[in-house]
């Protein structure tokens, strides 16, 4: 049997394909040019590539040191959100029937409609006043906001996992801690995955939150960084690009290296 070409399907992922690869062309291109290449062409391929972009960037926007602290929060964030919420969500989940945590479990999803911007002179009061205004700081309120998104994902999963398997461990004597760490949390994989990767995007990615809370520069993440470049009357294009794909190289990295577990935990998290 012929396979037929669904065309208009085709037609659509080239058209999605082509959207998120003219950026990425365009911020590779710009970064290797120098501005006189540029002005005479914006499109075209780059005649001499200009690495001293990369170094200018790493330089003006000290890399290393955003790098460590990007990266420091980020693990921080990550770990103890998948240890944590997990936790409360399996609270909830199993106790859903009483009235205090169908309570709880609401107020936390009524915090997903919240909007940042009216939150945020609170959150500028209340870190200074707890004296949060560090990386550490910072990671303990990535792991508080994601709370409500991460429960709603996660008693929804849990409650898909059949009770009897607590009973027997139960029966077996094992205690509620032990059930959730040796039963619930190893099922749980694949929801931990998808919940890592979207902390990991949100925490690395995220420009306001550092903005607000650090005050200091050598506290300062990699988005943060990339503010330094854009001027009064006038913008480097070139160091900025060059450190714009600086700053997206280790999460590409780690997507290149860990897309298998990424994208079967993804997968098996969507078929439950």
């Amino acid at each position: 049997m012929k396979n037929r070409i669904n065309w208009t399907a085709t037609i659509l992922i080239a058209l999605g394909s082509l959207l998120i690869l003219f950026p990425l062309y365009m911020a590779v291109v710009v970064a290797l040019k120098n501005p006189v290449e540029m002005a005479r062409s914006i499109l075209s391929p780059p005649i001499h590539w200009h690495l001293e972009n990369f170094t200018r960037a790493i330089a003006m926007t000290d890399f290393f040191q955003a790098l460590a602290n990007s990266a420091m929060i980020t693990v921080i964030a990550v770990t103890f959100t998948l240890l944590t919420n997990s936790m409360v969500a399996y609270a909830i989940a199993r106790n859903l029937n009483r009235r205090f945590f169908k309570f709880l479990y609401y107020y936390f999803i009524s915090a997903m409609f919240i909007p940042f911007p009216l939150i945020m002179l609170p959150i500028v009061k209340e870190t200074s006043a707890l004296e949060m205004n560090h990386p550490l700081g910072l990671s303990l309120l990535y792991i508080v906001y994601g709370l409500s998104l991460n429960i709603f994902i996660y008693v929804g999963y849990i409650r898909s996992i059949p009770r009897e398997l607590e009973e027997a461990a139960i029966m077996d004597g094992a205690s509620t801690w032990s059930v959730f760490w040796k039963v619930i949390f190893p099922l749980l994989a694949p929801i931990n995955a998808t919940v890592g990767i979207l902390t990991c995007l949100w925490t690395w990615n995220d420009f306001m939150l550092p903005l607000i809370v650090l005050n200091e520069p050598e506290m300062a993440t990699l988005p943060l960084k990339q503010y330094i470049f854009q001027g009064q009357f006038s913008t480097d294009y070139n160091t900025a690009f060059a450190s714009y794909l600086l700053a997206l190289s280790p999460l590409v990295l780690i997507y290149l290296f860990a897309q298998r577990w990424i994208i079967n935990g993804v997968t098996k998290g969507a078929l439950k």
